[in-house]
Formats: structure tokens, sequence, C-alpha cells
């Protein structure tokens, strides 16, 4: 099993507090994240960025990986996932991500490069994450 992982860091009220997001590899590292990065227009990242760039990255992975086991290598894969955050009556919710994949792939047609990209946008882990479970442990300190 791999386990990697990332945390955040948050003090404040919403709107005027402020957090920082790392990542275990330290390629993000106390990045800064709060209201106005996430509704507005603030420097900084948010956690549906995030999620669509882990969702784009893993989805080329999964294709490319699904057109091998056809034969088939990719000179290039460009993804990118636009994630919705709508304001819903219970909150606000996550309600749809969108990929737009763009790729070549010398020797694939049509039909079957829509077939992967399908097999792709299902099986990609982070595609499945959308659907999981969710466990926590939760403790006041």
């Amino acid at each position: 099993m791999i386990k990697k992982s990332g945390s955040a860091k948050w003090s404040g009220d919403l709107k005027t507090g402020k957090g920082h997001v790392s990542t275990e590899s330290g390629v993000l590292n106390d990045q800064p994240y709060g209201f106005n990065t996430r509704f507005e227009d603030g420097k900084g990242t948010n956690p549906e960025e995030l999620i669509g760039a882990a969702h784009a990255s893993c989805f080329s992975m999964a294709l490319s990986m699904i057109l091998g086991e056809k034969g088939l290598a990719a000179e290039s894969i460009e993804t990118s996932a636009t994630v919705s955050l709508e304001q819903k009556d219970d909150g606000f919710s996550v309600t749809n991500v969108h990929l737009v994949v763009k790729a070549s792939v010398p020797g694939a047609d049509k039909p079957s490069f829509d077939e992967c990209a399908k097999a792709a946008k299902q099986n990609c882990p982070i595609s499945k994450l959308l659907t999981a479970e969710i466990t926590m442990d939760a403790e006041l300190v």
C-alpha cells in the first residue's frame, strides 16, 4: 500500500482567517490559502484547484497506461480539470469536475481513443476518490 499525505494549518474565522497547505514531498510548503483565495482573487491556492490538478494528473497517467495496454504511446496528453463549487441550501458542494483532454497519439483512431479516455475517466484513482467513503479520527486538544 502506498500512502502519501498533505496537511493544512488554519487560524482565525472563515473570512479573515489564514491557512497554509503543505505536501509530504515538500513541493507545496506552507502555501497560503484562505477565503480570499477560494472565493475571491487573492494570491494563494484553494482546495478546488488542488483537486483539479490532482485529477488532471491522475487521469493523464491512467490514459497513458490504458493506451499502452493497446500498444499505443502518446506523444502528449494535456488535461485540465475544472472543479465546480456551488452554494446549495445546505452549504457549498463540489458539484462537478469537467475534464478537457487533448492528446497526440500516433496510430490511434477516434473510437479507440474515446474508449481509452472513458476507461481512464472511470478508473483513475482520483475519479474513484470523488465517490469514496471518507473516514476520520477527530480529537479536541
